[in-house]
């Protein structure tokens, strides 16, 4: 792979981790039982998927000459993905804001939220692996599926030490709401649904982040 792609494919791996960037964030100040064990879990499931998916979309675009069916609801996936979680936990933080403090029960790591939430921030990155055999390795030499499987590595670990900085960064955030975990809940719940309002208006109109 030429200087060149390897650039390419590794900004649009730092572009493509700037969701899972904020989730992590989120992740890392609501989930108040996190030791390195499940800290990293967070970094490894979403740069599992960055990468999983746009190998899946440079298959089935090999397989299909015709892609606009799957670019008309992909976003709406990740939207609906993350509006489900999001509205959640507002939920569960103002039912939380509202109880005793004596019954407010701090949230624990939930491994099944985490790898639904690192299907919905990997979505669009379906759509950049209908591109790889046409745009981002077309000057590439020799076997392009070689290089695909290379890009998707650089994309993967390019998320993980996005992500695994995001949720550092959540978890000193987080204890400044020690006493109150259900207010970094409500937080984490609205920055969740504020991303997947940008998935979807990012799809129609070009956004500057």
């Amino acid at each position: 792979m030429t200087f060149a792609i390897f650039v390419t494919v590794f900004l649009a791996g730092l572009s493509l981790s700037v969701d899972a960037f904020a989730v992590s964030v989120s992740d890392g100040m609501v989930y108040r039982d996190l030791d390195k064990r499940k800290g990293i879990v967070i970094p490894l499931t979403f740069g599992i998927f960055q990468a999983v998916m746009p190998i899946i979309g440079y298959y089935i675009y090999k397989l299909f000459s015709e892609i606009e069916a799957f670019t008309q609801f992909d976003h709406w996936v990740g939207f609906a993905l993350l509006v489900f979680i999001g509205g959640k936990m507002i939920f569960d933080g103002i039912h939380e804001l509202r109880s005793p403090e004596e019954e407010v029960q701090p949230k624990k790591f939930s491994f099944w939220e985490v790898f639904v939430q690192g299907i919905a921030t990997s979505i669009d990155a379906l759509a950049l692996g209908f591109t790889l055999g046409t745009g981002l390795l077309q000057n590439a030499t020799g076997n392009i599926d070689v290089w695909a499987w290379v890009s998707v590595a650089v994309i993967g670990v390019t998320t993980f030490i996005v992500v695994l900085c995001g949720t550092v960064i959540g978890v000193k955030v987080g204890k400044l709401f020690t006493k109150k975990a259900s207010v970094a809940t409500i937080i984490g719940g609205a920055v969740l649904l504020l991303i997947a309002v940008k998935i979807v208006v990012g799809s129609y109109v070009s956004l500057p982040f």
